[in-house]
Formats: structure tokens, C-alpha cells, sequence
């Protein structure tokens, strides 16, 4: 039993890393259209649109949690530069990998991602984030917009998104999270690692493909299925 409430516990440690990225409640009003030309407004209109989304689709999420993916899919990952990410997390092993196997890592980390926080969505419980003022970025290719995530009774986490502008587009698209100093795109690499010394891109495939076929559960399926 007690090797079990740890690893549930590590899981939530990990998965609170992802819910920090959704839990961007804004005051502002909530545009129609997310524009990519301001990378700081950018996160906050996204996260709202995100949240609205969530909270006029309760009903419908409680019935069937996989339409949690939908939503990732519609209002998350056109803001998300999955492309730029995949070949951070690869990393050297882009260099000599066959174009057929880079192409389909690429789209299975894509759905990936869209696992990845539908997963989080699970944990959501109406947090509540306060951002830094705007910097200048007029001169900026890359910028971090940071906050601090505000739940009742818990301590304050300290996150940040790592945003990047698109030279063709100069649109703004994210393509990082840190939570308390822990990257996303970092214990990725750290987490893939091994199998692509040793297995190659095929190798973290299938464990993608793997975690991309598990059913999304909720919080309160999780904490029932672990007594």
C-alpha cells in the first residue's frame, strides 16, 4: 500500500507540472480570437479560452473525460510549437535519424502533448495564476513569460513558458514549461534518453503510442481505482 501512495503521489508531482500550464485564470475578457503577436497576452488569452472551454463542457467531460482532448486539440495546440519542441527532446539524435522516423515522431509527439494535458486537465480544481507586467519585447526571439500559480491551502508554484517567435510568421508560439525550476522539455529528454541510445526513435514511439492509448481518467476515477 505504501509503494503505491508514493508512486501516486510522485505521479501527482508530475502531473501538477502540467496542470500549472492550464491553471492561467485571467480577469480580462476573453477574446474571440488569440492573437500571436504578443507573446505575454498570447498565455493569458489561451488559458482563459482553455478554462471557458472546460467550464461550459463539465457535463460532457464528467460523461466522457476524452473529450478533454478535443479541447486540448482546439484551443491549446495551435498555440503550441509541438514541431520545435520534438526536436528540442531529440536533441542529437535528429542529426543522423531517417526522415521517415523524424516525420512520424514529430506527429505522435504532437498527440502526445495532447495526452499529456488532457491528463492534467483531470487534476483541475479552479486555480488561480497572478503574471508578471509585461516586459519589452520588441527586440526579443524569445521570451519567458512567468506567473505564480495560487491554490488555497497549498504553497504558491512558481512557473514559467517559454515562448519563441517565428521568423517567417513573427507570430508567438510557446514551446516550454517550467514549474519550480523543472523543464518540460528537459525531463523529456531526460525520460528518453535511454531508449534512444540504445533503441532509437522507434523505441520512444511506441512508448508514446503507448501512453496515447490509455484512457483519460479524472481525478476522482484516479483516487478511486488507487483504495
Amino acid at each position: 500500500m505504501k509503494a503505491i501512495k508514493m508512486l501516486i503521489a510522485k505521479k501527482l508531482l508530475i502531473v501538477s507540472l502540467f496542470l500549472s500550464f492550464f491553471s492561467l485564470l485571467s480577469p480580462s475578457a476573453i477574446a474571440e480570437e488569440v492573437s500571436k503577436l504578443d507573446p505575454y497576452k498570447m498565455v493569458e488569452d489561451v488559458a482563459s479560452k482553455t478554462f471557458e472551454r472546460i467550464k461550459v463542457e463539465q457535463g460532457n467531460i464528467k460523461a466522457n473525460p476524452e473529450v478533454l482532448r478535443v479541447i486540448m486539440e482546439d484551443e491549446l495546440m495551435p498555440y503550441i510549437d509541438y514541431r520545435f519542441s520534438a526536436f528540442k527532446v531529440l536533441g542529437k539524435y535528429s542529426r543522423n535519424a531517417d526522415k521517415k522516423d523524424l516525420l512520424e515522431f514529430i506527429s505522435v509527439f504532437r498527440q502526445y502533448l495532447i495526452t499529456t494535458y488532457a491528463v492534467a486537465m483531470g487534476y483541475y480544481d479552479d486555480q488561480l495564476v497572478e503574471f508578471e507586467p509585461a516586459k519589452d519585447y520588441a527586440d526579443r526571439t524569445d521570451v519567458t513569460v512567468r506567473a505564480v500559480i495560487k491554490d488555497e491551502g497549498k504553497p504558491d508554484i512558481k512557473v514559467a513558458f517559454k515562448v519563441r517567435k517565428n521568423r517567417k510568421t513573427n507570430e508567438w508560439e510557446a514551446y516550454d514549461m517550467i514549474a519550480e525550476g523543472i523543464s518540460l522539455l528537459s525531463s523529456k529528454q531526460s525520460e528518453f534518453e535511454g531508449l534512444l541510445r540504445k533503441g532509437g526513435i522507434q523505441e520512444v514511439i511506441t512508448l508514446m503510442r503507448e501512453s496515447i492509448s490509455k484512457p483519460i481518467e479524472l481525478e476522482s476515477d484516479q483516487e478511486t481505482s488507487a483504495d
